[in-house]
């Protein structure tokens, strides 16, 4: 890893990495409080999650509050189907199942979370951008996210 993130990497690179590395982390501990458990496809997950929720934002920069938000819960519904199909179904590592809350999709998505995640993406939004500008500026370090100051 250090190798791949040291300071010859291109600058727009290491950003890239490091919203993935945050926005893994992030979806982990979310997980933990909302399940008492994760698991590590769930970190894949939330950093492509992350990513989709930075392009909503830009996609929908005019747009109002509440379009962005349905937008970012469609997106990561989207992702989160494509990956549960993938890891529960084809994989069978069995990681959630929401067959047992009404108006799920082959268990994989559900009602309740699409709008859990519309919620949740009104504090992703601005901290994704934070996020974006303090990498892309260099304020922050994608090494020092993980591996501690050098």
């Amino acid at each position: 890893m250090r190798i791949f993130l040291n300071g010859k990497t291109p600058r727009r690179l290491r950003c890239e990495a490091g919203l993935f590395l945050i926005g893994g982390a992030v979806y982990n501990l979310i997980e933990l409080l909302w399940r008492g458990r994760t698991h590590w496809s769930m970190f894949v997950l939330g950093g492509c999650c992350f990513h989709l929720i930075g392009l909503a934002s830009r996609i929908g920069r005019r747009w109002p509050a509440a379009a962005r938000c349905s937008l970012c819960s469609l997106m990561i519904s989207a992702a989160e189907f494509g990956g549960g199909c993938l890891v529960n179904l084809s994989w069978k590592m069995d990681v959630w199942d929401y067959s047992g809350l009404p108006f799920n999709l082959l268990g994989q998505v559900c009602l309740l979370y699409s709008v859990l995640w519309a919620l949740l993406s009104i504090p992703a939004m601005p901290f994704y951008r934070v996020c974006r500008r303090a990498l892309s500026s260099g304020e922050m370090r994608v090494e020092s996210l993980f591996c501690g100051k050098r």
